[in-house]
């Protein structure tokens, strides 16, 4: 991996780890284009900018991570056990899922997904939930196993607990923060298990590709938290629907 492959692959992770259009996905298909093994190092390196961006959430939102924010915390780690608990007795069944195919069907099912929702079932004044902290235990439990979908390849972990959300009364502002924390526990669960997994292929890494991508992930990822809150206080996820329906129907005719 070059210092240039770094660079790509930080920007992407960082832009599309939080939005609702499946990071993994995009990391996937751009590894195809650059050409990149998915060997023990280029893993590595994908723990390493995730890492990143999760100490971009942490900065974002370093005022909910105190001991006063302890009930948010507590329904955050709920919402965090179904995806837990599945994704550690799954593990193997999911890797298998790792497929160019399997990512394209899972884009568009997600975008249509997105359409349908906003069309039919979210209504301004309808959403009950305004505030991350006024979430309830069976709003957060519910936000939980739809992030098990998540699970699948492209399909997207912002996209599943956006729509778990938006389902059950959370505006898109909020349903997007609320993610946003939820990603802490499960990044750092993944991660942490990858680093244990890997610590040894950090050796024969190049430390200054490593450094570059964590700090083009992370300074990315800091900057389209803000912007994605800002964009959801004026439109809706009509285009994050949109897109993932277009880019699913380019990877299948692409590499079909």
């Amino acid at each position: 991996m070059t210092i240039a492959d770094s660079i790509i692959l930080g920007v992407i992770e960082g832009f599309t780890e939080f939005l609702p259009i499946s990071s993994t996905g995009h990391l996937i298909v751009a590894s195809e284009f650059l050409g990149l093994e998915q060997n023990a190092i280029n893993k590595a390196y994908e723990v390493i900018i995730q890492f990143s961006a999760i100490l971009a959430v942490v900065l974002n939102y370093r005022d909910k991570f105190t001991l006063q924010k302890v009930d948010l915390w507590a329904k955050v780690f709920l919402a965090f056990l179904p995806i837990g608990a599945v994704g550690f007795l799954f593990s193997s069944q999911i890797k298998a899922l790792f497929d160019i195919t399997v990512v394209a069907v899972m884009f568009i099912v997600g975008g249509i997904l997105f359409l349908i929702v906003e069309k039919f079932f979210i209504k301004e004044d309808a959403h009950t939930t305004h505030d991350v902290e006024a979430i309830t235990l069976k709003q957060s439990m519910i936000v939980g196993f739809a992030q098990v979908f998540a699970l699948i390849p492209g399909t997207s972990r912002a996209g599943a607990t956006i729509i778990g959300a938006l389902l059950v009364g959370i505006d898109r502002k909020t349903s997007a923060e609320f993610s946003f924390l939820l990603a802490f526990p499960v990044m750092s669960a993944v991660a942490g298990y990858d680093l244990l997994k890997h610590y040894k292929d950090f050796s024969d890494a190049n430390l200054m590709v490593l450094g570059v991508g964590f700090i083009t992930s992370f300074i990315v990822a800091y900057i389209t938290i803000k912007l994605f809150l800002k964009f959801l206080e004026r439109f809706t996820f009509v285009s994050f629907g949109v897109y993932r329906i277009i880019f699913g129907v380019a990877l299948l005719l692409f590499f079909n």
